[in-house]
C-alpha cells in the first residue's frame, strides 16, 4: 500500500516557501530597523533667526561647518558666519536666458 502523504518534491517546496517567508520577514525587520536608527539621530543645528538686510525674502538654505547661506528671491546667495551671524559675503545669481525658436 502506498503512503497517503504528499510527495516529496511538494514537501521540499513547503520548505522552501516557508524559508523565503522567513527571509522575507527578517529582511523587513531589518530595513524598517535601519531606517529607525538613522531618522533617530539628532536634528541639523539650525540658527534661531536670521536677520534679512533690506526686506529679503529667503527661497532655500543650506549650511556648512561655520556657514550658512541663503537664496533670495532677488536671485542673491547670502553667506552667513554661524558663530557670529553677520553677513560675511554676498553673491549675485546671474539670470540666463534660454530663446527657443
Amino acid at each position: 500500500m502506498t503512503d497517503p502523504s504528499e510527495p516529496p518534491n511538494i514537501k521540499f517546496l513547503r520548505r522552501l516557501v516557508t524559508g523565503l517567508t522567513a527571509t522575507m520577514i527578517f529582511g523587513l525587520l531589518v530595513v524598517i530597523g535601519l531606517l529607525v536608527i538613522r531618522f533617530s539621530g539628532k536634528a541639523p543645528n539650525l540658527p534661531e533667526v536670521i536677520a534679512m538686510p533690506g526686506g529679503e525674502k529667503p527661497v532655500a538654505f543650506t549650511q556648512g561647518p561655520d556657514w550658512y547661506a541663503v537664496v533670495t528671491a532677488n536671485d542673491q546667495i547670502l553667506i552667513f558666519d554661524r558663530m557670529s551671524g553677520a553677513l560675511r559675503q554676498t553673491v549675485d545669481i546671474e539670470r540666463q536666458y534660454i530663446y527657443e525658436r
